[in-house]
Order: C-alpha cells, then structure tokens, then sequence
C-alpha cells in the first residue's frame, strides 16, 4: 500500500492548488454547516455573554469555557479521534474557529493556543504514548496547553536559545534550565512545549508539565490590547524531564518548531476573519443608529 505523502510546515506555498481545493461559503457541505451553526450559537450563548468579563484575564473562566467547548468536540477538530479527537476536516476546523473567535480576544487566544501551537507539537510529532497521554486531556480541556519557544534576547532567531539541557548521569532525565517570554495562557496553562539546547548546539523540543518541580511563572505582561488573554513569562529551573518527554528527535527541534508555527498558521487566518467581521458588525450597528444633521 501506498504511503500518504504528509504535507508539513510550508510546502503548501510552492505546490499547486487544484480548482476542486478551492472553496466559497456556497460548496459547504450539510456537516459542515451544522458545524458552523453549533460554534455559532456557543460563541453567541457562552462567549459574547460573557464579553465584558473577558475583558481582563479571568483563568477560571477561561478554563470553563475550554472545557466547555472540549464537550462538543471543538477543541479535537484537528487530532485523531483515536486520541480523543474529532478529526474534522480543514474546512469544519476553519469554521470553528471563525466562529469562536467573533469579537472576543482573551478567549481567542486562549482557544488559538489550545488548538494550534499548544497540541500540534504532540498531532504532528508526538510518539504513540505522548499523543495516549496528552492528546485526550487537551482536546478535553481537562489539561490547558502552551508554547514556549521565544526568550527575552530571542524572538524570531528562535534556534539562537539560551535555554538548556543536560542529561543526567543515570541518563533518565535532562536537567532543563532557562526563562521564556510572552508565553500565552502560561498564568493557567498546566502543559509547555518548550525547547533548549543540549550541548550547546542540539535544539530540541520538550513536553514539560507545570506541576514538575522547578517551573515558574512571572507576573503578566502589561499589554496594549488583548487584556483577557495570559501572557507571562516562564522560568525552567533545574526542571528534570523525564527523556521520554523529548518530542521529536534530539537535535532536531527545529523541525518541530518551524513545522509546527506554519502549520499553525492555518488557524490565524479564520481567527482573524472572525474577529473582522464582529468588529465590521460593531461599526455597521452604530451607523444605522448614528443621528448627524437630525438625520439617522
């Protein structure tokens, strides 16, 4: 039988696109606008209900609405159903995340993360047993998810990490130290995809858990916008992850990393398209309302 061949990171961008691949709102099928229709009403019923809430970061409320839309299977559109997934297609996946993203941003990156750089790491690179442990608490919510690949003196020169691990004597463990920054969700995230060198010059990529002895996190960042989404800083402080918890290849992090942000990428676009249109439905309702010149 032959092998699917496994399109990653950017290929999509230099390999032809055929008329069938294209798509209008008029080609959804009769699911897929079911699907849309679902994210829409919880969006309406649990998310801009709670707008002004979401203004500042409120992590219990966060968390209540992951979980919540972990039981309807929003959380696991993009992971195999045999790790606890939904395994929709891309169009369903883009659907929701158009929808949930309409006009609240705390939510919207907290949703973003969960379901992109958080757990691609793991759909893409993961071994059998960390998709079996990871993969069904994140699609749950049961665990929240975060990434950790910028420090203070390396944003886009990711692969220039100070971070580091050393492998222990008994070579069970790699003694991890380092500090990320602008890491989203990491005020309530309970899981890191992280990176660092060993032996100075072997990026590599990490599942580390919060509760693990040694991980920290900083107060949050005073942003311009975005208020009700979590963006801290991360300190890994002689943190012992176990070797199996190495995701990838030793070595080879920069595949994980790059992979995974372009393919990332894919759930960036509807996000925003989301966010555009509430913000166009915001401006068209104070129009119609607007009176100027004793005219509406």
């Amino acid at each position: 039988m032959a092998k699917e061949k496994l399109f990653k990171g950017g290929e999509f961008l230099i390999t032809d696109a055929l008329p069938e691949e294209v798509f209008t709102p008029e080609d959804y099928s009769k699911d897929q606008r079911l699907v849309a229709q679902s994210a829409e009403e919880f969006a309406i019923k649990e998310l801009l209900a709670r707008s002004e809430q979401l203004r500042e970061v409120n992590y219990e409320l966060l968390k209540q609405l992951l979980l919540k839309a972990g039981e309807l299977g929003f959380l696991g559109a993009d992971m195999p159903e045999v790790f606890g997934g939904s395994e929709l297609d891309k169009v369903s996946s883009m659907l929701i995340a158009e929808k949930l993203c309409f006009g609240v941003s705390g939510f919207m990156a907290a949703y973003g993360v969960q379901t992109g750089i958080g757990s691609l790491p793991i759909v893409l690179f993961g071994s059998p047993q960390q998709k079996k442990k990871y993969l069904p608490r994140i699609a749950s919510a049961e665990i929240v998810a975060a990434y950790a690949l910028t420090e203070p003196g390396h944003g886009s020169d990711a692969l220039g990490a100070e971070a580091r691990a050393l492998l222990s004597g008994d070579g069970q463990h790699y003694i991890l130290n380092g500090t990320k920054q602008f890491i989203t969700n990491a005020g309530f995230a309970d899981l890191f995809i992280t990176y660092a060198q060993i032996d100075e010059t072997k990026f590599t990529s990490f599942i580390v858990e919060r509760e693990w002895d040694g991980v920290s996190v900083d107060e949050e960042e005073k942003k311009m916008g975005m208020h009700g989404s979590s963006t801290r800083a991360v300190i890994f402080q002689n943190v012992k992850v176990p070797v199996e918890n190495v995701l990838g290849e030793v070595g080879k992090g920069h595949i994980v990393a790059l992979n995974t942000l372009n393919v990332g990428r894919f759930k960036i676009a509807p996000m925003v398209v989301g966010s555009a249109k509430s913000i166009f439905a915001e401006a068209v309702k104070y129009s119609k309302g607007r009176v100027q010149f004793g005219k509406p």
